[in-house]
């Protein structure tokens, strides 16, 4: 019952820091267009200071999150989670004040300095937590538990800004932000499975042999996996395992995907069928009402009937598929009967992170999740340096050809190549695999 009680808390924190970074998701185009743009359906500054943005919050996330994710093995959960949950704060309170240019600056500034920590943040430490408090039968249904609540808050936001002007979009998402550290301050329980300073595997001699074990105890320059550098202990659990090496690549490629359709995906629909705050919301109802379905609901049937590597596959198949046909999209209700394909599409980051919290330890739950999502992270710094000038090029009358949403195909390749590592995926549990202590001998 504390494991079950812990879990609602930690939804319930997830709820309302998801709500709060995704309230101002569908009006954040908009904003950014009149504040450097005004009156104007296509601006290039927006695409590219939209795309740089992205690039510098997916470098300090790929820097932050193996680090964030090892500190929690040693320091707990809550600790660390209360650091982005915290920062979701300080934007919105910004924007809710003033919306003028000076401000969306300042704006723009913070946020990226934030979400170096928040947007990541947020999304790994409740799982390697979920991971904890649940055994390995049961970690699918709890990471897809984690993740379909984290798209139902999503769901409810942007549901929520089709009755909310500008200025009280961001109040609501500086509210629900304050109101998620509050709680998780006062409800949340930290998990008991991080590090034990008096017995625990991370803080015995992996360099000793059998015979000087005793001595090597007691020597001051042991080295330990707790004094080993985090992203030395990235390469370790990377050698370790197969499978961990697959999900490491299809995670980037996931990520090179999921980063094209954060910022280049809305400035083309902008342009191409003039999309506004409320098409978006719109959009983005029907897109994550389908996630929040199957993640709350097909992931915990479905994973121990087919696996979570058939999931995998799946779901890259309906991204590409998605993006295939937003690509040649005729009409502007296409991306609306299409949104429903993530339905299947957002069940790959469950069934990858379950399949990762298979592969590890109890005690490298949060460097494993935080080596994933830092890989997506470094995947996201360079899709705008892909993407933000291909939906330019193609939308301009510098196209080399009539094809607008060419970089839209290219978006759903990237989920198609992913397919290829996900096929080769075989199952193997943690027993099975070298432990990082052979790995470094």
């Amino acid at each position: 019952m504390d494991k079950l009680s812990s879990l609602k808390h930690l939804f319930v924190t997830v709820f309302l820091s998801n709500f709060a970074l995704n309230v101002v998701t569908p009006a954040i185009t908009d904003i950014t267009m009149d504040a450097l743009c005004p009156s104007q359906d296509k601006c290039s500054l927006a695409i590219y200071l939209s795309g740089f943005q992205q690039a510098i919050m997916g470098l300090g996330s790929m820097l932050m999150m193996p680090l964030i994710g090892n500190l929690s093995d040693v320091y707990g959960r809550k600790a660390l989670l209360t650091i982005p949950v915290t920062l979701l704060i300080f934007p919105s309170v910004i924007m809710a004040y003033r919306r003028t240019t000076n401000y969306f600056y300042a704006y723009y500034v913070i946020r990226t300095l934030t979400g170096m920590l928040s947007d990541t943040g947020i999304q790994c430490l409740p799982i390697a937590y979920a991971a904890d408090c649940m055994s390995e039968g049961k970690r699918a249904s709890a990471i897809g538990i984690v993740a379909g609540v984290g798209s139902a808050a999503y769901l409810c936001a942007t549901f929520a800004v089709r009755f909310l002007s500008t200025a009280e979009i961001f109040l609501v998402s500086s509210i629900s932000s304050s109101a998620a550290a509050i709680y998780m301050t006062i409800f949340l329980k930290d998990t008991t499975r991080h590090i034990n300073k008096n017995d625990d595997a991370l803080n015995q001699p992996i360099l000793a042999n059998g015979d000087d074990k005793s001595e090597s105890d007691s020597s001051e320059g042991t080295l330990t996996l707790k004094n080993i550098p985090p992203f030395y202990r990235i390469i370790c659990l990377l050698k370790s395992s197969t499978t961990l090496l697959l999900a490491t690549l299809i995670s980037f490629l996931y990520g090179l995907a999921e980063g094209g359709i954060q910022t280049p995906f809305m400035y083309f629909l902008r342009a191409r069928f003039q999309y506004n705050k409320d098409n978006f919301a719109v959009l983005m109802l029907i897109c994550y009402g389908g996630a929040t379905f199957s993640q709350l609901i097909l992931v915990p049937r479905l994973a121990p009937i087919i696996g979570e590597e058939t999931i995998l596959s799946l779901a890259l198949i309906a991204g590409f598929s998605n993006m295939l046909i937003d690509s040649i999209a005729w009409a502007a209700w296409v991306p609306y009967v299409v949104a429903l394909f993530p339905m299947f599409l957002f069940l790959a980051k469950p069934a990858l992170q379950s399949i990762v919290s298979k592969q590890v330890g109890p005690n490298e739950q949060g460097i494993a999740q935080g080596c994933i999502s830092g890989i997506s992270s470094f995947a996201n710094i360079l899709s705008p340096f892909i993407f933000s000038p291909l939906t330019d090029l193609f939308l301009s009358e510098r196209a080399p050809f009539d094809y607008p949403g060419f970089s839209m195909f290219c978006i759903g390749l990237a989920w198609l190549i992913a397919l290829i590592p996900s096929m080769m995926i075989k199952f193997e549990t943690y027993n099975s695999r070298p432990k990082i202590r052979d790995v470094l001998c």
